[in-house]
């Protein structure tokens, strides 16, 4: 046997094989090169190979290449051992007129567009522990490439799949329509079979490449979000904290790439509690922010109850949701506002602090952030922030008169309700000068909607007056001299009779409107039957034989 194998090739210290040195050296140009390096030594041969890719297994099917006079069975289950052990030992030369390995092994890569799916997931499979070989790129390029060809073109040809333009509404859809909940179901199973067969195979890694190839075919957006979603949670059950980071910052990096329309803001949320606890690094709590800020008018309350860091002494993360809001401004900005959108986020935040201003330790100057957060111009009412105002100012009963000056100038008190003006003028917590403002937003309205009304039926515009509805005398007393610091107060008329006549009025309105509802009701009912009877009678002529019409 010595006499035959006179070579010793050590394969990464794992195996030793004894081979042939002449049969070796003939394919493998990196051995023959050392042979050429080191002449006159003939005997005690020995080649020891440092991170050769695939190991013993890999080397074993190069010396059968050799052995077998450069020829060997290349299948999808060994082409990516073969192409890096090709490229490591330089078996790049023509041996006896038959061709090279490396040459014989791209050639069959080229053929990967007729693999079978379990073929490519061999395939991956196999190139796991040589994703850091540079050679591996291209057959990992090209494995991942037909994959995503392969969901391309059965997301095409299979029927009744639903539209991805909205990630949740699939949902909705299943839980509203029961007619249609079989179908969609289906449609549902038919665009997600692949999930299961690529989650425990790909490492994070492939996952970006396999994403940059989704964008590159133009496969649906939608469906790869949620794709990732499902990623992230089946590889957390046994990932230790470095995988589970790692997993979910190239899960942020790859949501990134996506059309944001895709992706669903519900399970934006639940990355980013993950992501918080994990602690990621800046840059892609920042891209996290981001996405969440551009879609807040699609969040909850609580969605957005996120708690405080650790070592924090407040209960939750208001500088999280002044973030969210800063980039949701940002990102409207460019894109042109829709009004409706930007009303739902001032509700969403008018909620939002109303639910933290209980809160003992919330310091003034983060509060009044959060109320001025949105310009006065996206709410339509201030009740909500009078409200949560209300709360704080109940809980935080050490603040200055500055400091509650501040908070309730935020308030813009021309869309007040008249319920909550009315509270505002009894709360003995608020200064009288406040309650002095409210009354006068109030009389101003008044004023506008009589201007409105001038001339009807002889109306005459009342004359300028304030009133303070309190239940303390000396509280009132105060409220009508901030008022009349506010306005004149002019007018000699009984107050409470113009008040019941400017109520009648208005209920007599209130009643006009009620009665022409009532009759156009009944009109479009009327226009209704009508529309039915004349679509009837013409399908019925229609559907007459032709000898009877």
């Amino acid at each position: 046997m010595n006499g035959l194998c006179d070579l010793e090739v050590d394969v990464n210290g794992e195996q030793i094989f004894f081979l042939h040195k002449n049969i070796i050296s003939s394919y493998c140009g990196k051995i023959r090169n050392l042979f050429d390096k080191s002449k006159g030594v003939t005997t005690n041969l020995k080649v020891i190979l440092h991170d050769f890719p695939g190991g013993p297994e890999s080397f074993e099917l190069v010396s059968r290449f050799c052995y077998n006079n450069g020829k060997v069975v290349i299948n999808p289950y060994n082409a990516h051992r073969l192409l890096c052990a090709a490229y490591y030992l330089e078996m790049n030369e023509t041996v006896n007129g038959s061709h090279n390995l490396l040459e014989q092994t791209k050639k069959s890569i080229e053929e990967i567009k007729f693999w079978s799916w379990s073929e490519l997931l061999s395939a991956l499979k196999s190139s796991l522990d040589l994703v850091l070989v540079s050679s591996s790129s291209q057959i990992l390029k090209k494995c991942l490439d037909s994959i995503v060809v392969r969901l391309v073109f059965t997301s095409e040809t299979s029927p009744s799949c639903p539209s991805s333009s909205s990630p949740e509404s699939s949902v909705i859809r299943l839980s509203t329509d029961s007619k249609s909940t079989e179908s969609l179901r289906s449609g549902l199973l038919r665009s997600t079979w692949w999930f299961e067969d690529l989650v425990n195979i790909l490492t994070p890694n492939l996952v970006k490449l396999l994403v940059n190839s989704i964008i590159l075919h133009k496969f649906d957006h939608g469906v790869t979000s949620r794709f990732l979603f499902y990623y992230q949670k089946s590889r957390f059950f046994d990932a230790s904290s470095d995988e589970k980071l790692e997993i979910i910052e190239t899960s942020i990096d790859c949501l990134s790439l996506l059309d944001q329309i895709s992706v669903s803001c519900k399970s934006l949320f639940g990355i980013l509690r993950v992501a918080l606890k994990l602690n990621v690094n800046k840059v892609q709590r920042n891209i996290l922010e981001c996405m969440i800020g551009s879609k807040l008018d699609q969040a909850t309350l609580d969605n957005l109850l996120v708690p405080s860091p650790h070592g924090s002494n407040y209960l939750y993360d208001v500088n999280l949701v002044l973030q969210f809001v800063k980039h949701f401004l940002t990102a409207k900005s460019g894109t042109g506002v829709v009004i409706s959108e930007l009303n739902k986020v001032a509700r969403l935040i008018d909620s939002y602090a109303a639910e933290v201003a209980p809160d003992p330790r919330l310091k003034p100057c983060k509060f009044l952030a959060l109320i001025n957060a949105l310009p006065q111009s996206t709410r339509d009412s201030y009740d909500d922030i009078y409200h949560a105002i209300n709360i704080y100012l109940q809980v935080h009963t050490s603040l200055s008169d500055d400091e509650k000056t501040k908070i309730l100038n935020s308030l813009d008190y021309m869309k007040l309700s008249s319920e909550s003006c009315n509270h505002l003028t009894q709360n003995d917590k608020l200064p009288p000068r406040f309650a002095a403002l409210a009354l006068k937003a109030q009389q101003c309205k008044l004023e506008n909607l009589f201007r409105g009304l001038e001339g009807q039926k002889g109306y005459v515009l009342p004359p300028h007056q304030l009133v303070a509805t309190t239940k303390d005398d000396e509280r009132r007393e105060q409220v009508v001299i901030y008022a009349q610091q506010v306005v004149p107060y002019e007018g000699k008329e009984d107050i409470v009779h113009e008040n019941e006549k400017m109520k009648a009025q208005l209920q007599g309105m209130q009643w006009r409107v009620v009665e022409l509802e009532k009759v156009c009701r009944n009109m479009q009912t009327q226009m209704t039957k009508i529309l039915k009877s004349k679509l009837s009678r013409q399908t019925s002529v229609k559907s007459l034989p032709r000898l009877c019409s």
